[in-house]
């Protein structure tokens, strides 16, 4: 399974935009990325991604593709980051909340610009992975 890169680009956008408005104007607004994620764990399905389709130009395989599997590592990753700011937040760990807030950002934008840090991170730890089995046989 595989997702249009616009597609993935729109949401990465997305949690980018609502990320910084919750450090700029209100900590509350990552509730909309944080419970939009959650659905998507849940679900498997993204309401930005389906949403966006429909402004697709192309047919979406007519697109570079992206991983479904690794979208929802990513989406874990950034979920579990926006989760744990609110939290912060709320019992006023401020240098924690922003610490997490500001990690969601920047590999948001990272990832726009090119770089994927949960590619990073879900390829070493297969790499990982994968030397343990290798070394125990």
């Amino acid at each position: 399974m595989s997702i249009p890169k616009p597609l993935v680009q729109i949401n990465q956008a997305f949690i980018a935009i609502t990320v910084l408005l919750g450090l700029l104007i209100h900590p509350m607004i990552m509730v909309v990325p944080f419970v939009i994620g959650v659905y998507t764990l849940i679900t498997k399905q993204n309401p930005i991604i389906q949403f966006s389709k429909s402004f697709l130009k192309k047919k979406p395989n007519q697109y570079k593709q992206e991983d479904k599997q690794q979208q929802l590592f990513n989406q874990w990753i950034a979920t579990s980051c926006i989760g744990l700011s609110l939290i912060f937040f709320y019992v006023n760990m401020t240098i924690l909340a922003y610490s997490f807030a500001i990690m969601v950002l920047a590999a948001s934008t990272i990832a726009l610009c090119g770089f994927c840090v949960g590619c990073f991170i879900r390829y070493r730890f297969m790499m990982w992975r994968y030397q343990r089995t290798k070394a125990e046989q």
